[in-house]
């Protein structure tokens, strides 16, 4: 028999650096969640992407118990890490923070396949390109 599911919690946690310290306590302490077992799990888990944004939803049973999926870091992370930028532009359109070329904007696809909405790598690199753009970072070819 399937567990009955009393909700969902969407997270962004570093890396193997999940604590009790807000914002993960509150969330998971206001479903009854093991918050200790969580972080324990969370980053045994992410041990390996140490220090990078890591999204995760948890999935709350009606038993207080629960399962997580881990998602890769967001695009934006891999564009500033390949444009070597701390952040986007201020004004995206109007002034240009940096540049990445195509051969880095479709790596940055292979990696974000599986969580992006895109059937084959050439829309997968027209997404990365466009969420390049809104931060004022260049696609050079």
């Amino acid at each position: 028999m399937a567990k009955e599911i009393s909700g969902y919690i969407k997270l962004q946690i570093m890396g193997g650096q999940a604590n009790p310290a807000p914002p993960v306590g509150p969330a998971l302490g206001q479903r009854g969640i093991n918050i200790m077992e969580f972080c324990k799990a969370f980053n045994d888990k992410t041990k390996a992407l140490a220090g990078k944004p890591i999204p995760v939803i948890i999935t709350v049973y009606k038993d207080k118990k629960f399962d997580f999926e881990i998602k890769s870091p967001p695009a934006s992370f891999f564009i500033k890490e390949a444009a070597k930028l701390k952040g986007g532009s201020k004004e995206p359109g109007r002034s240009i923070a940096g540049s990445i070329t195509k051969k880095q904007a479709e790596e940055i696809a292979t990696q974000k396949m599986k969580d992006l909405n895109a059937h084959s790598l050439e829309q997968a690199v027209k997404i990365i390109a466009g969420s390049a753009r809104s931060m004022g970072i260049e696609v050079k070819d």
